[in-house]
């Protein structure tokens, strides 16, 4: 017996069946339950949508790992309401201490478009099941790689007063069944005006590839809030037709006091 348990050790190894010990662990004191946020979406002058992000209350337990429920929903409301009818929902579920998705799930209903898929993410053998009405499918997916609702999360575990004009933040995220080196270009602080006040914010840029939407890589500004909190208070968004600004105009269950800037 002894002779054969190396033999099977390697066997095991090779067939890649040996998991990681554990996962990374992130600390964090930015976000918890209960969060919510609610936004106005604007094409050029028009109010065209509303989106909600929050937290779920509870506690959920997926694969064996306690994780927030983090939900990011969005409509269409008004005339766009008409004309393309859009009712999104986006749901990671976060593990509370590596702030890495455990599942992720999106329904999607744009006009006559329809998807539903759910992911499920093994970190510990770096493998992402990806489940629709058609398929079952494994994905190999590096280490610490975010969705695309869990990334906005671990951005706000980063402690931002040590970034300069110009450093890079970069992430690895797993998205329609590929994985994508994610580039973000810190750019400084600024005052944004939003629908719930004036608000000091650091402004983030993702680098995008080149595509048929946006104007530029730099066509995306995000800014989280200058404080503890970190949330995000707008997104502006160049597109090759028209602009799109994404603003908080409601917010609760945030850990700290917002950094407002009172009117004079």
């Amino acid at each position: 017996m002894n002779k054969i348990l190396p033999v099977i050790l390697v066997l095991l190894v090779a067939s890649g069946f040996v998991l990681k010990d554990s996962l990374r662990r992130v600390e964090q004191d930015s976000f918890s339950t209960g969060e919510v946020l609610r936004y106005k979406v604007h094409y050029g002058m028009i109010n065209a949508a509303e989106a909600v992000i929050d937290i779920a209350p509870d506690i959920q337990r997926v694969n064996n790992r306690p994780c927030y429920k983090a939900n990011v929903y969005g409509k269409t409301i008004g005339s766009f309401d008409f004309f393309l009818r859009i009712r999104d929902t986006w749901r990671s579920y976060i593990d509370t201490a590596a702030i890495l998705p455990q599942r992720f799930h999106r329904n999607i209903e744009e006009g006559k478009y329809r998807k539903k898929e759910n992911v499920n993410f093994d970190h510990y053998r770096n493998l992402a099941t990806v489940e629709d009405k058609k398929r079952t499918e494994n994905f190999k997916i590096p280490e610490n790689v975010q969705d695309i609702v869990s990334g906005f999360y671990y951005m706000r575990t980063l402690n931002l007063e040590k970034y300069k004009v110009g450093d890079l933040i970069q992430l690895q995220g797993f998205f329609d069944d590929e994985v994508y080196d994610f580039t973000v270009v810190f750019q400084g602080r600024e005052i944004i005006d939003t629908k719930a006040g004036s608000i000091r914010a650091f402004r983030l840029v993702p680098k995008l590839p080149a595509n048929k939407l946006f104007s530029g890589e730099n066509a995306v500004s995000v800014y989280l809030s200058d404080d503890k909190n970190k949330i995000p208070v707008m997104i502006k968004a160049e597109m090759l037709v028209g602009s799109i600004k994404v603003n908080l105009y409601q917010y609760g269950g945030l850990k700290y006091k917002l950094n407002t800037v009172k009117s004079l």
